[in-house]
């Protein structure tokens, strides 16, 4: 069984759009060295997308993220002053960052486990949902047609905070972030919506994924401009303001 890190991190940055260039470049040369930084279990370099539809148009080339699992939180303290987040931080207009601890996890991630098997438990306040899917390419024209109606339940559904895709290259690699007010508001919509709950009844019959992982998380620290995350309450100077 593997260990429940104590510690995970999502890294979001948002870039100017004459950045995007060096950003594609950093996506060729960063994985690899993101998953050799000290204390690292497990790290994912990821593009995003505004959320709404999930597909091949949906990418957002000036938001960029990293998902990070730790040793330990004195690890994921030396992320900003590391060669990585020092070149992302010299890239970005605005940065957050988020910090995770893992409550559920099922499925695969490049054939890993990267959040171990954690057990939950009792949790007041927010949590983020991470779902992860590697889709088989004859089924790909599917699964895009089928989304819309579940990005657009998404975006209406209470007590969402935030969302956005990510993804690890444009086509083929498709995952999705959200956090929300608190747990109940998550599993009303993810088991009580009937588009979302279409969605989870085709997926067995459909085929869509050679790999998927579902995750959740409680949400500790939020550090930096939460409009990155497109906060639905950014419009809130307390809490768009973030912590220092």
């Amino acid at each position: 069984m593997s260990a429940v890190p104590e510690l995970v991190t999502l890294h979001v940055w948002r870039i100017p759009r004459t950045a995007v260039p060096r950003a594609l470049a950093r996506m060729a040369t960063h994985p690899t060295r993101l998953r050799r930084l000290p204390g690292v279990r497990f790290a994912k370099l990821l593009g995003t997308g505004t959320g709404t539809g999930f597909g091949p148009g949906d990418a957002d080339p000036t938001r960029w993220a990293a998902l990070m699992v730790w040793d330990s939180p004195a690890a994921a303290a030396g992320f900003d002053a590391s060669p990585v987040g020092r070149s992302w931080a010299r890239l970005a207009s605005a940065a957050v960052r988020v910090e995770l601890r893992p409550l559920t996890s099922r499925g695969e991630w490049s054939g890993r486990r990267p959040f171990g098997e954690p057990s939950g438990g009792p949790v007041t306040g927010p949590v983020l949902a991470l779902t992860r899917a590697r889709l088989r390419a004859r089924r790909a024209v599917t699964f895009w047609r089928a989304i819309p109606p579940v990005a657009a339940a998404l975006h209406e559904a209470p007590g969402l905070l935030a969302r956005f895709g990510v993804g690890e290259a444009p086509l083929g690699w498709q995952g999705t972030v959200s956090l929300w007010r608190d747990p109940t508001d998550l599993v009303t919509f993810a088991y009580r919506h009937p588009e979302h709950r279409a969605a989870i009844t085709r997926t067995p019959s459909e085929g869509w994924y050679a790999e998927e992982l579902f995750a959740r998380f409680a949400v500790g620290d939020v550090v930096g401009d939460r409009t990155v995350l497109g906060w639905a309450a950014a419009g809130d100077p307390e809490t768009a303001r973030g912590h220092a």
